[in-house]
Order: C-alpha cells, then structure tokens, then sequence
C-alpha cells in the first residue's frame, strides 16, 4: 500500500501565498486573473470586492478597471453563492456556482417568500403576475433601482409586516423580496451601484438565465477549483465553504479525482496533480480586508491563524476583519482612521525587514485609496480600536 503523502503547515502556507496572488512574484496583473486565482471575491462588503482585488496586483487596477470588468464587460458578475452568500465571480464560472449551489439555496428563498407573500393575501398567481410584470418593465427600462421599478410596477411597494409585535418589528415590500428571489434563480442581477464603490445600493437589470447543468458535475467542477485554490484541505473546510451536506462533499470531492493527504488536523485532500512540494516563495506581506477570501476559504484555519488572535480579529458571527499578513501568517489588523490614514497593530513579532514592509504596504494602500473612507461592514475589536 502506498504511504500517504504528508503536507505540512509551512508548506500550506506557501502554496497559499503563491495560489492566492499574494507573494510578489505570483501577482497577477487583472481583476478577472485574481478572481480566477481564488474563485470567488466576497461581496456582502462591497468595498472587499475591490481590497481584496487591490492587494493581489503588482500595479493596483483602478476602481474603474474592476467596474469596468463587472458593468461593461460582464466578465465578473455579482450574485450570490456558498452559504447563501454573496460573491463576485468569473463569468465562466457563473453557471457552475449556480447549479452547484445557489439552486438550491434560491428554492429555499423561494419558499421563504411565498409564505411572507402569504401572510399579507397575495397567492402564488398574484405573484407570478406581479413577476411578469416586474421583469417587462425591468427589461424596457434597462436599469433601475428597486424604488424606481416600484414606480414602474406598483403591486410591487405592497408592504407586510414581519416580526409583528417584537421589537424588531419592520414592514417590507413584496419588490424587496422579489429582487432578491430573481437575483438567485438567476433572472436578473446587481449591476452599479448607487454611490462610489463602497456603496452597497445597485441598479437591476434583466439577464438570460444561467444554463441547466447536472448538479453532481457542477459540484464536482467547483470542488476541483476551490481544492486548486485552497488545497489541500479537509472535508469540513469543503463542507463549511458551499453549504453542501457531508455526502454532497464526499461525493464531489471522488469525482473531481481528490486524493487524500496527511495534514496536522488529520486528513485533507488534494487534486492528484497537486501532492509534490512547491518552492517557498519569497518573503511577502499583505494587508487583506475584511472578509477577504484566503481567510474565508476554509473553516480550519490554525496553520495560519494563531487560536490567541480571532478574538481580536472576528466579530461575534465568525466574520473576519481586515487582517496583516506575514509570510502566510495572520500577524495582525489594520484599519483606516476618520483622516484617512491607515493604520496597523502587530499582534505578535515579525522582525525589522517585514514591519518595514507592511508600512510600506499600508502607505502604498493610503494612496490606492486616497479619499474615499472604508468602515467595514462587520466591525471587529482590533479593527474598531485602530480607527476610533
């Protein structure tokens, strides 16, 4: 019987460095490269979706670059993914994340709805009509804001009120929820946004829906690319990724050819191609942003996480904030002060040369950013003290 190839941490973090676009020499040099490197640029925090871009490129994109590859090019596209979450893809991978996922996630939306729908008298006719409706004058208008479709569509600013009696009490439009439903199943998508590039208010617009593809094969694609990206890894950290159930992952992870591997936690998986050393690249630093997804790539992350830091660095849902990096170690945060300074905390040593480098990192960041003023969306202890 053969041995089973053993990876050690040191190793993982190399590969991490050089898969993820984050050693100097592995940068990649456009927006639709990085997102390709790591499959998918978190987009609940609009602003991470340009960061994260930002920090693998050697000669930062600007804004309007990334714009430019979501609203006019569409080789990015906006959507939501794993764990019902939403992300920035490549547009070739649009359709897998769809079947592989975000089908199932969208008929669960789906329910969710027509039971809110129900709660105020609309039945499922009413609402296919009000859907019919809403996409033609969506189609005709081009772009609109959900207010403005509202204007186009009326039935569509019915309100219901959810939480009746709590304190947490609200009302909201069946538009609201409607968009949100289309948006998964694929009928429409988020195109710009209202304000600058940290605004997290977009236009609407129609799109021809995703093509049909067996959900076995879209799952065994999507595994092959996340273990490309983020390999070797567990079954858990597969699992905790997509949201898919323990046999989905199982079964995706023998059909992409995944083999496994000797890791400190047990075992993990690689792709078969995948199980030979890579050289240690040179010394880097990074400054990611919140909810960056070499973080967010996998649940288990000791090997590059010391246990003594994620109180400082999650908030109370198991969000990351805007972290330092050191040779592919979390070593501390940053954040941006109210004068739009940036600022950073070591959170153990790293040495001269590397401090020395992640100021040089974190001015080079001050400068891509220049005015604009980044406050995360999900606040974290450090990230909070370091900008107040």
């Amino acid at each position: 019987m053969t041995a089973r190839p053993h990876i050690d941490d040191a190793q993982r973090r190399a590969r991490l460095g050089v898969r993820q676009l984050l050693a100097p020499q592995h940068r990649a040099g456009t927006p639709e490269q990085v997102a390709q490197a790591v499959i998918a640029l978190h987009a609940s925090d609009p602003a991470s979706v340009f960061l994260s871009t930002a920090a693998r490129l050697a000669d930062p994109a600007p804004v309007a670059a990334v714009e430019r590859a979501l609203y006019q090019d569409a080789t990015l596209v906006r959507m939501h993914g794993m764990r019902r979450t939403l992300f920035v893809v490549p547009a070739g991978l649009a359709a897998t994340v769809q079947a592989s996922t975000t089908v199932k996630v969208a008929a669960k939306e789906r329910s969710g709805y027509t039971a809110f729908a129900a709660t105020g008298g609309f039945d499922p006719d009413w609402l296919a009509d009000a859907e019919r409706e809403a996409l033609a004058a969506l189609h005709r208008a081009g772009e609109v804001t959900g207010s403005q479709l509202g204007a186009l569509v009326p039935r569509l600013r019915e309100e219901i009120t959810v939480a009746a009696g709590k304190p947490y009490e609200a009302r909201q439009t069946i538009g609201m929820r409607m968009l949100r439903v289309l948006g998964m199943e694929g009928s429409v998508v988020r195109r710009r946004p209202l304000g600058g590039w940290t605004s997290g208010q977009h236009l609407w617009a129609t799109q021809q829906p995703y093509p049909d593809r067996p959900v076995p094969d879209a799952q065994a694609e999507l595994a092959r690319q996340w273990l490309a990206a983020y390999g070797p890894a567990t079954v858990e950290d597969l699992r905790w990724w997509t949201g898919w159930g323990l046999r989905e992952v199982r079964t995706a992870l023998a059909a992409c050819g995944a083999v496994p591997v000797g890791l400190t936690e047990g075992e993990g998986f690689v792709l078969p191609e995948d199980t030979a050393p890579i050289a240690e690249p040179a010394p880097w630093v990074a400054l990611l942003p919140a909810l960056d997804p070499a973080p967010m790539g996998t649940r288990y992350r000791h090997w590059f996480l010391p246990d003594e830091h994620q109180g400082e660095l999650f908030d109370r849902s198991g969000n990351i904030g805007p972290t330092v990096w050191s040779d592919g170690r979390i070593v501390g945060g940053w954040a941006q002060r109210p004068d739009g300074e940036i600022t950073w905390q070591l959170l153990e040593p790293v040495g001269r040369e590397a401090e020395s480098a992640i100021g040089a990192e974190a001015a080079r960041l001050g400068a891509w950013v220049g005015t604009t003023r980044i406050t995360p969306r999900f606040r974290t202890p450090l990230e909070r003290r370091l900008s107040a």
